[in-house]
């Protein structure tokens, strides 16, 4: 059984809400997620973790949330590689591309993405997203 972390920034709840569908496909793994927001986790939590999960909403440009999230990003990228990484979050305007940019920076930095880009949703996720998002938690 192991502890995976699920670490999120979320300004309005529609990320927390991503995060904890995550957690329950963790679970329904029989592992045991541990949710932090991004404020209160710290890179040692997850430097030993072979997964780790981490959601953010598209901020501004379509960029990562630049006061918490991308500092932690920047520096999760010096210990990614090897690791498998669940990538999701919400947006209110644009197509998504903070999260391919995101994606592929990842990529860049040697851990593997779990979906693909992530899993995705337009303000609150609906129905079809948590199940999408349970299921990205199951693949960790």
């Amino acid at each position: 059984m192991a502890n995976i972390f699920v670490i999120y920034y979320s300004g309005t709840g529609n990320t927390e809400a991503m995060a904890q569908a995550v957690a329950k496909g963790i679970e329904a793994n029989g592992n045991t997620a541990t949710l932090k927001t991004v404020d209160s986790a710290s890179i040692d939590d997850i430097k030993d973790a072979t997964s780790v999960a981490f959601g953010c909403p598209a901020m501004g440009a379509e960029v990562l949330e630049e006061g918490d999230m991308e500092p932690f990003i920047a520096n999760f990228e010096s210990i990614a590689s090897g690791k498998k990484v669940a990538l999701f979050g919400s947006y209110g305007w644009g197509d998504g591309e903070w999260m391919r940019d995101w994606a592929e920076r990842m990529t860049n930095a040697g851990a593997t993405v779990c979906g693909g880009e992530g899993v995705i949703c337009q303000d609150a996720p609906d129905d079809e997203t948590l199940a999408k998002l349970e299921e990205l938690g199951k693949s960790l």
